[in-house]
Protein backbone atom coordinates (compact mmCIF):
# COMPACT_ATOMS: atom_id res chain seq x y z
CA UNK A 1 0.00 0.00 0.00
CA UNK A 2 1.32 3.44 -0.90
CA UNK A 3 0.59 6.54 1.18
CA UNK A 4 -1.21 9.46 -0.42
CA UNK A 5 1.08 12.47 -0.78
CA UNK A 6 -0.11 15.34 1.43
CA UNK A 7 0.59 18.92 0.42
CA UNK A 8 -1.03 22.33 0.73
CA UNK A 9 -1.56 24.32 -2.45
CA UNK A 10 -0.15 27.84 -2.30
CA UNK A 11 -0.66 29.83 -5.54
CA UNK A 12 1.97 32.37 -4.48
CA UNK A 13 4.66 29.79 -3.86
CA UNK A 14 4.18 26.93 -6.34
CA UNK A 15 7.64 25.48 -5.85
CA UNK A 16 7.17 25.14 -2.07
CA UNK A 17 3.66 23.73 -2.38
CA UNK A 18 4.44 21.20 -5.14
CA UNK A 19 3.79 17.54 -4.22
CA UNK A 20 6.67 15.14 -3.64
CA UNK A 21 6.24 13.43 -6.98
CA UNK A 22 7.43 16.61 -8.71
CA UNK A 23 10.91 15.84 -7.39
CA UNK A 24 12.37 13.32 -9.85
CA UNK A 25 14.95 12.18 -7.31
CA UNK A 26 12.14 10.91 -5.07
CA UNK A 27 10.37 8.97 -7.82
CA UNK A 28 10.41 5.20 -7.47
CA UNK A 29 11.23 3.36 -10.66
CA UNK A 30 8.75 0.64 -11.49
CA UNK A 31 9.06 -1.34 -14.70
CA UNK A 32 6.03 -2.53 -16.63
CA UNK A 33 5.79 -5.01 -19.50
CA UNK A 34 3.58 -4.06 -22.43
CA UNK A 35 2.67 -6.11 -25.49
CA UNK A 36 2.43 -4.23 -28.79
CA UNK A 37 0.91 -6.51 -31.40
CA UNK A 38 0.62 -8.93 -32.99
CA UNK A 39 -2.54 -7.27 -34.30
CA UNK A 40 -1.87 -3.61 -33.64
CA UNK A 41 -1.51 -1.79 -37.00
CA UNK A 42 1.42 0.29 -35.75
CA UNK A 43 3.50 -2.86 -35.32
CA UNK A 44 2.92 -3.85 -38.94
CA UNK A 45 0.39 -6.58 -38.47
CA UNK A 46 1.83 -9.86 -37.25
CA UNK A 47 4.80 -8.76 -35.16
CA UNK A 48 4.62 -8.87 -31.37
CA UNK A 49 6.86 -6.51 -29.43
CA UNK A 50 7.34 -7.25 -25.74
CA UNK A 51 8.26 -3.84 -24.37
CA UNK A 52 9.72 -3.25 -20.91
CA UNK A 53 8.97 0.34 -19.90
CA UNK A 54 9.89 2.56 -16.99
CA UNK A 55 7.23 5.23 -17.10
CA UNK A 56 7.23 6.61 -20.66
CA UNK A 57 10.71 5.31 -21.49
CA UNK A 58 11.86 2.04 -23.04
CA UNK A 59 14.09 -0.21 -20.96
CA UNK A 60 14.14 -3.09 -23.46
CA UNK A 61 12.29 -4.45 -26.49
CA UNK A 62 11.99 -8.12 -27.43
CA UNK A 63 10.54 -8.89 -30.90
CA UNK A 64 8.59 -12.17 -30.98
CA UNK A 65 8.30 -13.81 -34.39
CA UNK A 66 6.32 -16.72 -35.72
CA UNK A 67 2.89 -15.31 -36.52
CA UNK A 68 3.17 -15.51 -40.32
CA UNK A 69 5.07 -18.68 -41.25
CA UNK A 70 5.59 -18.98 -45.01
CA UNK A 71 7.54 -22.28 -44.79
CA UNK A 72 9.42 -21.17 -47.92
CA UNK A 73 12.56 -23.18 -47.29
CA UNK A 74 10.75 -26.50 -46.80
CA UNK A 75 8.53 -25.84 -49.81
CA UNK A 76 11.67 -25.20 -51.89
CA UNK A 77 13.23 -28.46 -50.69
CA UNK A 78 10.23 -30.48 -51.89
CA UNK A 79 9.73 -28.90 -55.33
CA UNK A 80 11.71 -28.62 -58.54
CA UNK A 81 13.70 -25.41 -58.98
CA UNK A 82 11.33 -23.93 -61.54
CA UNK A 83 8.26 -24.70 -59.39
CA UNK A 84 9.52 -22.60 -56.46
CA UNK A 85 9.10 -19.15 -58.03
CA UNK A 86 5.52 -18.63 -56.72
CA UNK A 87 6.76 -19.33 -53.18
CA UNK A 88 9.57 -16.80 -53.57
CA UNK A 89 6.89 -14.18 -54.32
CA UNK A 90 5.21 -14.81 -50.98
CA UNK A 91 8.16 -13.91 -48.76
CA UNK A 92 8.50 -10.18 -49.40
CA UNK A 93 5.16 -9.77 -51.11
CA UNK A 94 5.81 -6.03 -51.52
CA UNK A 95 8.81 -6.72 -53.77
CA UNK A 96 8.07 -10.03 -55.51
CA UNK A 97 9.83 -9.14 -58.78
CA UNK A 98 13.08 -8.35 -56.98
CA UNK A 99 12.93 -11.64 -55.07
CA UNK A 100 12.24 -13.62 -58.25
CA UNK A 101 15.20 -11.91 -59.91
CA UNK A 102 17.58 -13.00 -57.13
CA UNK A 103 16.32 -16.61 -57.10
CA UNK A 104 16.36 -17.05 -60.88
CA UNK A 105 19.82 -15.51 -61.12
CA UNK A 106 21.15 -17.97 -58.51
CA UNK A 107 19.87 -21.06 -60.33
CA UNK A 108 21.15 -19.71 -63.67
CA UNK A 109 24.63 -19.28 -62.22
CA UNK A 110 24.58 -22.85 -60.92
CA UNK A 111 23.61 -24.05 -64.40
CA UNK A 112 26.30 -21.86 -65.99
CA UNK A 113 23.87 -20.05 -68.30
CA UNK A 114 23.82 -16.64 -66.62
CA UNK A 115 26.07 -15.10 -69.30
CA UNK A 116 23.79 -16.40 -72.08
CA UNK A 117 20.59 -14.68 -70.96
CA UNK A 118 19.42 -12.40 -73.84
CA UNK A 119 19.95 -8.69 -73.26
CA UNK A 120 16.28 -7.98 -73.82
CA UNK A 121 15.40 -10.37 -71.00
CA UNK A 122 17.93 -8.74 -68.68
CA UNK A 123 16.63 -5.23 -69.36
CA UNK A 124 13.04 -6.34 -68.86
CA UNK A 125 14.03 -7.92 -65.54
CA UNK A 126 15.70 -4.72 -64.39
CA UNK A 127 12.74 -2.65 -65.59
CA UNK A 128 10.12 -4.63 -63.67
CA UNK A 129 12.39 -4.97 -60.62
CA UNK A 130 12.87 -1.19 -60.41
CA UNK A 131 9.15 -0.61 -60.85
CA UNK A 132 8.60 -3.00 -57.95
CA UNK A 133 11.29 -1.19 -55.93
CA UNK A 134 9.31 2.01 -56.36
CA UNK A 135 6.10 0.27 -55.27
CA UNK A 136 7.82 -1.17 -52.19
CA UNK A 137 9.28 2.20 -51.17
CA UNK A 138 5.89 3.85 -51.68
CA UNK A 139 4.39 1.42 -49.16
CA UNK A 140 7.28 2.03 -46.75
CA UNK A 141 7.00 5.83 -46.93
CA UNK A 142 3.20 5.95 -46.96
CA UNK A 143 2.66 3.59 -44.03
CA UNK A 144 5.44 5.36 -42.12
CA UNK A 145 3.43 8.55 -42.40
CA UNK A 146 0.47 6.67 -40.90
CA UNK A 147 2.65 5.34 -38.07
CA UNK A 148 3.54 8.83 -36.88
CA UNK A 149 0.17 10.45 -37.49
CA UNK A 150 0.02 11.71 -41.09
CA UNK A 151 -2.73 10.33 -43.33
CA UNK A 152 -2.26 12.27 -46.60
CA UNK A 153 1.15 10.77 -47.59
CA UNK A 154 -0.35 7.29 -47.35
CA UNK A 155 -3.18 8.20 -49.72
CA UNK A 156 -0.78 9.82 -52.19
CA UNK A 157 1.61 6.87 -52.13
CA UNK A 158 -1.17 4.32 -52.63
CA UNK A 159 -2.56 6.39 -55.51
CA UNK A 160 0.79 6.41 -57.33
CA UNK A 161 1.58 2.80 -56.43
CA UNK A 162 -1.64 1.76 -58.12
CA UNK A 163 -0.21 2.87 -61.49
CA UNK A 164 2.74 0.52 -60.95
CA UNK A 165 0.46 -2.34 -59.91
CA UNK A 166 -1.53 -1.96 -63.12
CA UNK A 167 1.63 -1.97 -65.25
CA UNK A 168 2.98 -5.10 -63.56
CA UNK A 169 -0.42 -6.78 -63.77
CA UNK A 170 -0.49 -6.00 -67.48
CA UNK A 171 2.90 -7.69 -67.93
CA UNK A 172 2.40 -10.71 -65.67
CA UNK A 173 -1.33 -11.16 -65.11
CA UNK A 174 -1.09 -10.72 -61.31
CA UNK A 175 -1.26 -7.68 -59.04
CA UNK A 176 1.30 -8.62 -56.38
CA UNK A 177 2.54 -12.21 -56.68
CA UNK A 178 3.77 -12.17 -60.24
CA UNK A 179 5.56 -15.44 -61.15
CA UNK A 180 7.02 -13.47 -64.05
CA UNK A 181 10.83 -13.83 -63.87
CA UNK A 182 11.53 -17.48 -64.64
CA UNK A 183 14.78 -19.43 -64.58
CA UNK A 184 16.48 -18.79 -67.91
CA UNK A 185 14.15 -15.99 -68.96
CA UNK A 186 10.65 -14.66 -68.41
CA UNK A 187 7.08 -15.88 -68.38
CA UNK A 188 6.51 -13.83 -71.53
CA UNK A 189 7.73 -10.76 -73.35
CA UNK A 190 6.30 -7.35 -72.44
CA UNK A 191 2.87 -6.57 -73.90
CA UNK A 192 2.81 -4.39 -77.01
CA UNK A 193 2.70 -0.75 -75.93
CA UNK A 194 4.09 -1.42 -72.44
CA UNK A 195 7.18 0.73 -72.94
CA UNK A 196 5.13 3.75 -74.01
CA UNK A 197 2.73 3.43 -71.06
CA UNK A 198 5.65 3.04 -68.69
CA UNK A 199 7.27 6.22 -70.00
CA UNK A 200 3.98 8.07 -69.47
CA UNK A 201 4.02 6.91 -65.86
CA UNK A 202 7.63 8.08 -65.35
CA UNK A 203 6.78 11.54 -66.65
CA UNK A 204 3.71 11.63 -64.41
CA UNK A 205 5.63 10.54 -61.29
CA UNK A 206 8.48 13.04 -61.34
CA UNK A 207 6.46 16.08 -60.16
CA UNK A 208 4.60 13.86 -57.68
CA UNK A 209 7.86 12.81 -56.04
CA UNK A 210 8.86 16.45 -55.75
CA UNK A 211 5.57 17.18 -53.97
CA UNK A 212 6.20 14.26 -51.62
CA UNK A 213 9.52 15.70 -50.48
CA UNK A 214 7.80 18.91 -49.44
CA UNK A 215 4.85 17.12 -47.87
CA UNK A 216 6.76 14.70 -45.65
CA UNK A 217 10.57 14.71 -45.88
CA UNK A 218 11.09 18.42 -45.13
CA UNK A 219 7.86 18.85 -43.20
CA UNK A 220 8.56 20.49 -39.83
CA UNK A 221 6.47 18.01 -37.82
CA UNK A 222 7.97 15.01 -39.63
CA UNK A 223 11.50 16.29 -39.01
CA UNK A 224 10.79 16.79 -35.30
CA UNK A 225 9.38 13.25 -35.00
CA UNK A 226 12.26 11.53 -36.82
CA UNK A 227 15.46 13.57 -36.51
CA UNK A 228 17.87 12.25 -33.83
CA UNK A 229 15.47 9.35 -33.13
CA UNK A 230 16.53 5.70 -33.43
CA UNK A 231 20.11 6.50 -34.39
CA UNK A 232 21.88 3.44 -35.83
CA UNK A 233 25.69 3.81 -35.64
CA UNK A 234 27.44 2.39 -38.69
CA UNK A 235 29.57 -0.12 -36.78
CA UNK A 236 26.49 -1.46 -34.96
CA UNK A 237 24.61 -1.84 -38.25
CA UNK A 238 27.48 -3.78 -39.81
CA UNK A 239 27.79 -6.06 -36.76
CA UNK A 240 24.08 -6.92 -36.93
CA UNK A 241 24.11 -7.64 -40.67
CA UNK A 242 21.87 -4.68 -41.45
CA UNK A 243 21.61 -3.84 -45.16
CA UNK A 244 19.67 -1.78 -47.68
CA UNK A 245 18.35 1.71 -46.90
CA UNK A 246 18.92 1.12 -43.18
CA UNK A 247 22.66 0.66 -43.65
CA UNK A 248 22.94 3.37 -46.29
CA UNK A 249 21.02 5.67 -43.95
CA UNK A 250 23.94 5.24 -41.53
CA UNK A 251 26.34 6.58 -44.15
CA UNK A 252 27.76 3.49 -45.92
CA UNK A 253 27.59 3.53 -49.72
CA UNK A 254 26.92 -0.19 -50.10
CA UNK A 255 24.50 -1.31 -52.80
CA UNK A 256 24.79 -4.80 -54.33
CA UNK A 257 23.72 -3.45 -57.72
CA UNK A 258 27.07 -1.64 -57.67
CA UNK A 259 29.15 -3.93 -55.45
CA UNK A 260 28.30 -7.20 -57.23
CA UNK A 261 27.46 -5.64 -60.63
CA UNK A 262 24.88 -8.27 -61.50
CA UNK A 263 22.52 -8.36 -64.49
CA UNK A 264 22.86 -5.20 -66.64
CA UNK A 265 23.29 -2.78 -63.73
CA UNK A 266 26.95 -2.09 -64.66
CA UNK A 267 25.70 -0.64 -67.96
CA UNK A 268 23.33 1.79 -66.24
CA UNK A 269 24.05 5.18 -64.68
CA UNK A 270 22.64 5.73 -61.18
CA UNK A 271 23.85 6.91 -57.77
CA UNK A 272 23.75 5.28 -54.33
CA UNK A 273 22.19 7.74 -51.84
CA UNK A 274 23.38 7.71 -48.21
CA UNK A 275 22.35 9.44 -45.00
CA UNK A 276 24.31 12.58 -44.16
CA UNK A 277 22.64 13.82 -40.97
CA UNK A 278 21.14 16.74 -42.86
CA UNK A 279 18.56 17.60 -40.19
CA UNK A 280 19.74 15.42 -37.28
CA UNK A 281 22.26 12.66 -36.66
CA UNK A 282 23.58 10.31 -39.33
CA UNK A 283 21.64 7.05 -39.14
CA UNK A 284 18.43 8.38 -37.58
CA UNK A 285 14.86 7.71 -38.69
CA UNK A 286 14.87 10.77 -40.94
CA UNK A 287 17.97 9.60 -42.81
CA UNK A 288 16.46 6.19 -43.47
CA UNK A 289 13.32 7.75 -44.94
CA UNK A 290 15.36 10.26 -46.94
CA UNK A 291 17.40 7.44 -48.50
CA UNK A 292 14.22 5.64 -49.61
CA UNK A 293 12.87 8.79 -51.28
CA UNK A 294 16.26 9.43 -52.94
CA UNK A 295 16.31 5.83 -54.20
CA UNK A 296 12.96 6.43 -55.88
CA UNK A 297 14.65 9.12 -58.00
CA UNK A 298 17.48 6.71 -58.87
CA UNK A 299 14.98 3.99 -59.83
CA UNK A 300 13.36 6.45 -62.23
CA UNK A 301 16.79 6.97 -63.84
CA UNK A 302 17.24 3.21 -64.24
CA UNK A 303 13.73 2.79 -65.69
CA UNK A 304 14.40 5.61 -68.17
CA UNK A 305 17.61 3.98 -69.41
CA UNK A 306 16.06 0.50 -69.55
CA UNK A 307 13.16 1.77 -71.64
CA UNK A 308 15.59 3.44 -74.03
CA UNK A 309 17.55 0.19 -74.43
CA UNK A 310 14.36 -1.82 -74.98
CA UNK A 311 12.96 0.54 -77.61
CA UNK A 312 16.18 1.32 -79.50
CA UNK A 313 18.81 -1.42 -79.09
CA UNK A 314 17.02 -4.57 -77.91
CA UNK A 315 13.67 -4.38 -79.66
CA UNK A 316 11.02 -7.10 -79.60
CA UNK A 317 11.24 -9.71 -82.39
CA UNK A 318 8.85 -12.38 -83.57
CA UNK A 319 11.27 -15.24 -82.83
CA UNK A 320 12.02 -14.09 -79.27
CA UNK A 321 11.63 -17.02 -76.85
CA UNK A 322 12.03 -15.96 -73.20
CA UNK A 323 12.57 -19.57 -72.01
CA UNK A 324 14.84 -20.97 -74.72
CA UNK A 325 17.85 -21.76 -72.49
CA UNK A 326 16.30 -23.96 -69.83
CA UNK A 327 16.06 -27.78 -70.05
CA UNK A 328 12.89 -29.51 -68.91
CA UNK A 329 14.72 -30.92 -65.90
CA UNK A 330 16.90 -28.39 -64.08
CA UNK A 331 19.75 -30.39 -62.51
CA UNK A 332 22.73 -28.30 -61.38
CA UNK A 333 25.98 -30.03 -60.50
CA UNK A 334 26.66 -31.12 -56.95
CA UNK A 335 27.63 -27.96 -55.07
CA UNK A 336 26.92 -25.48 -52.33
CA UNK A 337 26.08 -22.08 -53.80
CA UNK A 338 25.05 -18.66 -52.47
CA UNK A 339 23.63 -15.78 -54.48
CA UNK A 340 22.57 -12.32 -53.30
CA UNK A 341 20.81 -9.31 -54.77
CA UNK A 342 19.71 -5.83 -53.68
CA UNK A 343 16.07 -5.95 -52.66
CA UNK A 344 14.24 -2.74 -51.66
CA UNK A 345 14.80 -3.66 -48.00
CA UNK A 346 18.39 -4.88 -48.29
CA UNK A 347 20.43 -7.95 -49.18
CA UNK A 348 18.29 -10.95 -50.12
CA UNK A 349 20.35 -14.12 -50.41
CA UNK A 350 19.68 -17.75 -51.30
CA UNK A 351 21.86 -20.70 -50.31
CA UNK A 352 21.46 -23.89 -52.36
CA UNK A 353 22.83 -27.37 -51.78
CA UNK A 354 22.42 -29.78 -54.70
CA UNK A 355 23.37 -33.44 -55.20
CA UNK A 356 23.73 -33.38 -59.00
CA UNK A 357 21.14 -36.14 -59.50
CA UNK A 358 17.79 -34.53 -58.73
CA UNK A 359 15.94 -31.44 -59.93
CA UNK A 360 14.92 -30.85 -56.30
CA UNK A 361 17.53 -29.12 -54.09
CA UNK A 362 18.80 -30.92 -50.99
CA UNK A 363 18.80 -27.71 -48.94
CA UNK A 364 17.57 -24.16 -49.51
CA UNK A 365 18.16 -21.32 -47.07
CA UNK A 366 16.91 -17.75 -47.55
CA UNK A 367 18.88 -14.88 -46.05
CA UNK A 368 16.05 -12.42 -45.34
CA UNK A 369 17.05 -8.76 -45.13
CA UNK A 370 14.03 -7.89 -42.98
CA UNK A 371 15.10 -10.46 -40.37
CA UNK A 372 18.57 -8.95 -39.93
CA UNK A 373 17.24 -5.39 -40.00
CA UNK A 374 14.64 -6.19 -37.34
CA UNK A 375 17.24 -7.80 -35.07
CA UNK A 376 18.84 -4.42 -34.33
CA UNK A 377 15.57 -2.92 -33.02
CA UNK A 378 16.35 -3.48 -29.29
CA UNK A 379 19.75 -1.79 -29.61
CA UNK A 380 18.39 1.45 -31.09
CA UNK A 381 15.24 1.61 -28.94
CA UNK A 382 16.57 1.50 -25.38
CA UNK A 383 16.12 4.77 -23.54
CA UNK A 384 13.71 6.36 -26.03
CA UNK A 385 10.15 7.44 -25.30
CA UNK A 386 7.40 4.91 -25.94
CA UNK A 387 5.94 7.10 -28.71
CA UNK A 388 9.31 7.03 -30.50
CA UNK A 389 9.34 3.22 -30.59
CA UNK A 390 6.65 3.25 -33.27
CA UNK A 391 8.65 5.81 -35.25
CA UNK A 392 11.73 3.58 -35.05
CA UNK A 393 9.81 0.44 -35.94
CA UNK A 394 8.24 2.08 -38.99
CA UNK A 395 11.61 3.35 -40.23
CA UNK A 396 12.96 -0.23 -40.42
CA UNK A 397 10.35 -1.27 -43.04
CA UNK A 398 9.93 -4.97 -42.35
CA UNK A 399 7.70 -7.51 -44.07
CA UNK A 400 6.92 -10.39 -41.73
CA UNK A 401 6.44 -12.92 -44.52
CA UNK A 402 10.16 -12.59 -45.16
CA UNK A 403 11.10 -12.54 -41.46
CA UNK A 404 9.24 -15.75 -40.61
CA UNK A 405 9.90 -17.38 -44.02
Amino acid sequence: MSRAIQYQYDPKNLEKSAPAFYDESKLRSEEMILNLGPHHPSTHGVLRLEVVTDGEYIVDVVPHLGYLHRCFEKHAESLAFNQTIPYVDRMDYMAAMNSEHAYAMGVERMLGIDDRIPKRVEYIRVLVAELNRLASHFIAIGTYGLDIGAFTPFLWMMRDREHIQRLLEWASGARMLYNYIWIGGLYYDLPVGFEEKCMEFVNYLRPKLKELEGLIIYNKIFVERTANVGVLPLDLGINYGVSGPMLRGSGLKFDLRRVDNYSVYPELDFDVPVGKGEVGTVGDCWDRTYVRVAECWESLKIIDQSLEKLTKEHKRTRDFDPQALVPKKIRPKQMDFYVRAENPKGELGFFFRTDGRSDVPVRVKARACSFSNLSVLPEISRGVALADLIAIMGSIDVVMGEVDR
